[in-house]
């Protein structure tokens, strides 16, 4: 997660202001959408944070609407507030991280896909966000800039996930070189 923050953030720094008003690699979204979702998904995460720490529940999220709401009021914003924000946002949710008590740990919390999941898939579900985020903001970094490690992790995320969305025909198809096309995939989280 650590290594993810610091190639995302050196990413963000390495654009100009003017950079932030580029295409993504995501389709609608531009630079300072990818930003802007980044550090409220820091503040998401810190509250799954307390939730698992105090036991009150604090969804990640008000609602899906909300979550895109807030995405698009965030790319709005003056890009020095931007890089101040995710920057602000993902220390804070690292100081949180080191202060969960041990026993908060195993508590469960809800994802914004609805899974109950312990609150130690919080670092992973931040770790994926911050690595593909990287990518995504289409300046120089590709999958082929992160470690293999969390490739691995990466890929066996997703295929899991392709395979309990129904997702998994298909994939396998494709991935032992027996289907024409690659499959129509929507997005995996």
């Amino acid at each position: 997660m650590d290594q993810g923050t610091r190639l995302l953030l050196a990413t963000v720094d390495g654009l100009s202001d003017a950079d932030f008003d580029a295409a993504s690699a995501l389709p609608g979204w531009t630079r300072r959408h990818v930003v802007a979702h980044v550090h409220y998904n820091a503040e998401a995460l810190r509250r799954l944070l307390r939730w698992a720490a105090t036991g009150e529940k604090t969804p990640m999220y008000a609602s899906r609407k909300r979550r895109n709401a807030e995405i698009e009021e965030g790319s709005r914003l003056p890009v020095s507030e931007l890089r101040t924000m995710v920057r602000e946002s993902a220390e804070a949710l690292a100081r949180d991280l080191d202060a969960l008590p041990d026993e908060a740990w195993r508590h469960e919390v809800e994802t914004a896909q609805g899974r109950m999941v312990p609150a130690t898939e919080i670092p992973w579900m931040r770790t994926r966000e911050v690595a593909v985020h990287a990518v995504d903001l289409a300046a120089g970094v590709d999958f082929g800039d992160l470690p293999g490690d969390l490739l691995h992790a990466l890929v066996e995320d997703v295929v899991a996930r392709r395979v309990d969305a129904g997702e998994g025909p298909a994939l396998a198809r494709w991935l032992t070189g027996r289907a024409a096309h690659a499959p129509e995939l929507g997005p995996w989280l």
